[in-house]
């Protein structure tokens, strides 16, 4: 049996899942850590802020999906090129869902302290946040067409 390509895809796996939590993680801790401050400020808008602080959780979210896209084809059976596949799609998603996940938490973040500065920005702000996660969007998708090759 040839462990290689097995070997790849679970590396590909943990990349995908493990990559797009860790931007998820960080981009939430870095709209809360805002939340805090501008609590200080406008208790009142912790619902603006909650939703803010919140959207950067999605990466993981996508991460986690893509490896119920691939599982199927994980197995002792896989090919060379289904392991690499898996390999690809998982460092393109993860890395994707890091950066970001991370770089709309800083979006969220500014948001955020706008908002706690007495700004009348949600809804706008809100649209700004969701620019950086299109790219995760497009790596999540592109999960899809790799899947379609293998």
């Amino acid at each position: 049996m040839e462990t290689m390509p097995l070997t790849l895809a679970f590396i590909g796996i943990g990349l995908l899942v493990g990559l797009s939590g860790c931007g998820s993680a960080m981009g939430t801790a870095i709209g809360a850590m805002s939340t805090v401050g501008a609590l200080k400020k406008r208790p009142e808008a912790f619902g603006s802020y909650i939703v803010l602080s919140a959207l950067p959780g999605t990466q993981g979210l996508y991460g986690f999906a893509g490896f119920f896209i691939l599982q199927d084809l994980i197995g002792s059976d896989m090919t060379l090129l289904q392991g690499a596949g898996v390999l690809g799609g998982g460092l393109a998603l993860g890395l994707a869902g890091l950066l970001s996940g991370l770089f709309q938490g800083r979006v969220c973040a500014n948001s955020i302290d706008s908002i706690g500065s007495g700004n009348d920005v949600f809804g706008r702000a809100l649209i700004l946040a969701v620019f950086p996660e299109l790219y995760a969007i497009i790596a999540f998708a592109s999960l899809f067409l790799i899947r379609g090759i293998l």
